[in-house]
């Protein structure tokens, strides 16, 4: 290991392959579990769309940090998205624990789903400490805009275009056939489990 490598690029590192491929994994096991548990006949479509919610909300975050500089107003992006998250999984677990049997793998995958972003924006927080005193000190004067970002990421510099296609092959296929397969497991029985549906 190179020792001249400072702190910063070391917690870089940390973010790009390990915490951000790990989310991928982890959201890849809970759609095994629901496969495994037939959420098509059971939590049905609607719990597929509560999934690809919570997707889209970490996703958002994740696509801002590798294409934008991270200033304060990614981070309140950031810290909104993930609050949010953490509502809908709590939704989610509520709605499905008693229509579908939720696996200790399945528990596993959804306290990593669940503390995963919460450390990436720590992480971001301790590279980008001056942004985030401008943020808990109010001072938002100029960093209340997107800006393309500057620093290259990953060795080749091309990091985040590969993460992106690996995210879509992995995270984002998987659970769009899980929506596929829910809802025509719905028209072919003639059910709904969507609220506005059964209203």
């Amino acid at each position: 290991m190179d020792p001249t490598v400072d702190a910063s690029t070391i917690v870089l590192n940390i973010l790009l392959y390990v915490l951000l491929p790990l989310w991928v994994v982890a959201g890849g096991v809970d759609w095994f579990c629901h496969r495994a548990t037939n959420i098509e006949s059971s939590a049905g479509l609607r719990e597929a769309l509560v999934h690809a919610v919570m997707g889209v909300q970490v996703g958002i975050p994740i696509l801002l940090g590798l294409m934008f500089e991270v200033n304060v107003l990614v981070l309140i992006m950031c810290i909104l998205a993930f609050v949010a998250h953490e509502l809908v999984a709590h939704y989610d677990v509520k709605y499905a624990k008693d229509l579908r049997e939720i696996s200790i793998w399945e528990t596993h995958a959804h306290s990593y789903l669940a503390t995963l972003p919460f450390f990436i924006i720590l992480l971001i927080v301790v590279r980008r400490w001056e942004t985030f005193i401008d943020f808990i000190t109010l001072n938002w004067a100029g960093s209340m805009h997107l800006q393309w970002r500057e620093e290259s990421l990953g060795v080749n510099g091309n990091f985040a275009v590969g993460y992106i296609l690996f995210m879509l092959v992995f995270g984002v296929m998987p659970y769009l056939s899980e929506i596929y397969r829910c809802w025509k497991w719905e028209r072919d029985n003639g059910v709904s489990t969507l609220p506005w549906r059964n209203s």
